[in-house]
């Protein structure tokens, strides 16, 4: 393949079917995973009450080819989602965010908006526990960031030639790195009892 600077680039075209699947099916689905798998443990266990929150869809074209098999042709957002889980632990409100990046050194703010930062401020005004889970898959890390330390962050880049981003060396010293472990994969809970009870 050659690319508009002239430099030639070697394409592997013999990829397999499990190979391409891997590639692009599950892109930033990990964490999620790992997360809705530790809430299952947390359930069973009577550890805590979070589950992932669904995205509100107006459905608004349904074909039915035939009677088993409805296939959604058009649908929309009803309105802004807040942030991915929420829940009950130890008597407290919990609600947090989860973000997976690729990026080695920085955790860009343009994967948040608006509404979820907003969302969180009101959870801490009223007494709740926000945070968001960063997953630096470069690094094989995880980090619980509490929503307090975040919102000065994301103030941060509306000043005059504010960084659009975290660092990672940011999040390494302000942050807390969740342990991995089985059955609890991503066993936030651990950290949530180190910073808030």
């Amino acid at each position: 393949m050659k690319y508009p600077n002239g430099q030639k680039r070697a394409v592997r075209v013999n990829k397999t079917k499990a190979e391409r699947q891997r590639n692009f099916s599950n892109r930033g689905m990990t964490l999620e995973e790992d997360i809705n798998q530790t809430n299952l443990y947390y359930l069973a266990h009577q550890v805590c009450v979070v589950h992932k929150k669904p995205t509100p869809v107006q459905i608004v074209k349904v074909d039915y080819p035939k009677r088993s098999a409805a296939v959604i042709k058009e649908g929309y957002f009803k309105q802004p989602s807040t942030t991915d889980y929420n829940g009950v632990y130890r008597g407290r409100y919990i609600d947090f965010e989860a973000k997976e990046t690729n990026n080695k050194t920085s955790f860009p703010l343009n994967n948040f908006h608006n509404h979820q930062i907003e969302h969180m401020k009101a959870v801490e005004q009223h007494g709740g526990i926000a945070f968001v889970i960063i997953r630096f898959a470069a690094h094989d890390q995880t980090f619980l960031f509490t929503a307090m330390k975040l919102f000065p962050l994301w103030e941060r880049q509306f000043n005059n030639k504010g960084r659009k981003s975290i660092s990672y060396q940011e999040i390494v010293e302000e942050g807390i790195e969740i342990p991995k472990g089985y059955p609890a994969i991503i066993d936030y809970i651990k950290v949530i009892d180190q910073v808030f009870f």
